[in-house]
């Protein structure tokens, strides 16, 4: 009779040992799902490297050039997929606008250049698989030319498009040598 009343004590503690990893592990995943989107401009932005640059029509309708931090442009460089921590891809985008300066050394309508910024004039993407869990390792932010970041609702969209690059972890743009 002790044996079994011990064997149903052991079982019952193990039961709730087990009950309450299950009920703290849950609780964790949420905690590190975290937000999708990034509050700051990532400092010193303007002197990463180009990764290519890209002539958006339709609703876009702009020109921008997508540039890559360190950590980026390496993993660009030796085809590192998925892109490891810490890496970040930016985007600066403008209305594009003809050059009549240019036009007129080439004697022809030909020339665009950079006209005013877009209204989502920057957008990054943050590589923190811990932080960004929900949106696969990317958190996303969207900026206007004063700095002010996109509402946390416009940033619910990126990810959703980002997910027919999947394969490319979530990265619509190719490195551009």
């Amino acid at each position: 009779m002790k044996r079994i009343t011990i064997l149903l004590v052991a079982v019952a503690a193990l039961v709730g040992v087990v009950a309450f990893s299950a009920i703290t592990s849950r609780h964790s995943t949420a905690q590190e799902a975290g937000p999708i989107f990034v509050s700051k401009i990532p400092p010193g932005y303007r002197d990463w490297k180009v990764v290519s640059v890209a002539h958006e029509e339709g609703d876009l309708n702009d020109i921008r050039a997508i540039l890559g931090n360190d950590v980026a442009i390496n993993a660009y460089r030796t085809g590192k997929i998925p892109f490891p921590e810490g890496a970040i891809i930016g985007r600066i985008a403008w209305s594009y606008v003809p050059s009549e300066e240019n036009n007129k050394a080439f004697g022809r309508p030909q020339s665009f250049v950079a006209g005013a910024p877009t209204d989502f004039y920057l957008q990054f993407m943050v590589k923190d698989s811990k932080k960004y869990v929900a949106t696969g390792g990317w958190g996303y932010s969207s900026f206007d030319k004063d700095g002010k970041s996109s509402p946390e609702s416009a940033m619910k969209t990126c990810f959703p498009c980002h997910q027919a690059v999947k394969g490319r972890d979530f990265i619509f743009t190719r490195y551009t040598p």
